[in-house]
């Protein structure tokens, strides 16, 4: 699967944004007419989306509809080459092969330069901070501490996993100048790298803490800790979900029950259900 949800972060400024944006008219009276919220979510991307309407974002989408008086409407995409693109199929304009825009895309990275990138769209409603982690295997790689220089050395000589194409990939093919490169391994989604940990092909992995604990339940010989190195600007990042930018009524709507959401301990249950951890953001 294509790694596309992620390749923004490297040029990432982490920089919250709502307001700035030009409004106008919205369509929620039609919405409310419709009774129905169609909610875009990623195709096999556990734990956030799953077949079946499964997956967090899909049940945050869902609490959101049921807050609104809705029907949720939860539809499945495939990412496309980045970003950009996925806000323009399923946000303002629609797929070349026919998929018809959704009211609300979820797990839209809340960063300014996303945002002043991608006018057509209104970026808000931050409801979790992804962060990057390692899972290791303590048995060879101890608990990482200090600068990237003296923690990450020793995958100089032992095997580190990563997801093609993300932020660790970029990273950890760059830093130390390049020493790593030989001994990064890539893999086509956290799950892979994850089997690959378990069959002791790699020492670690390298990847946002959500997935890799999705990936990795139930195996608690391999602790999963948060990744700190001043060498990495960005470790993490807070996910939100995109509407029109000209349906700010929507927007509003959306926010106000996710504000509830949050606040009644909805949001915190929905990760617990699924065995991640959460951060508000």
């Amino acid at each position: 699967m294509k790694n596309n949800r992620r390749l923004w972060l490297k040029a990432l400024a982490a920089t919250p944004l709502f307001a700035t944006l030009p409004s106008r008219a919205d369509d929620m009276a039609a919405i409310r007419q419709r009774g129905r919220l169609r909610i875009a979510v990623y195709n096999d991307f556990p734990p956030y989306a799953m077949s079946g309407g499964k997956g967090i974002d899909a049940d945050i989408g869902r609490a959101i509809a049921e807050k609104l008086g809705l029907t949720p409407e939860i539809v499945g995409f495939n990412a496309d080459e980045d970003m950009n693109d996925d806000l323009r199929n399923m946000v303002w304009k629609g797929h070349y092969l026919g998929t018809q825009p959704a009211d609300v895309m979820m797990h839209v990275p809340v960063d300014e330069l996303l945002a002043r990138a991608n006018d057509k769209v209104r970026i808000f409603g931050s409801y979790h901070r992804e962060t990057l982690a390692l899972a290791r295997n303590p048995d060879i790689v101890p608990r990482l501490s200090g600068s990237a220089a003296v923690a990450l050395e020793i995958f100089t000589r032992e095997k580190i996993g990563v997801e093609t194409a993300s932020l660790a990939d970029s990273f950890l093919l760059g830093v130390l100048n390049g020493r790593l490169r030989d001994n990064v391994v890539h893999f086509k989604t956290v799950s892979e790298a994850a089997k690959g940990l378990a069959d002791g092909q790699i020492a670690a992995i390298l990847s946002p803490r959500a997935e890799l604990e999705s990936a990795l339940a139930g195996q608690t010989r391999f602790p999963i800790e948060t990744s700190k190195f001043a060498e990495l600007k960005v470790d993490s990042w807070p996910l939100g979900m995109a509407v029109k930018v000209e349906e700010m009524e929507l927007a509003e709507a959306i926010g106000g029950a996710l504000a509830d959401l949050k606040r009644d301990g909805s949001i915190a249950a929905i990760f617990k259900r699924h065995g991640i951890s959460y951060f508000p953001a």
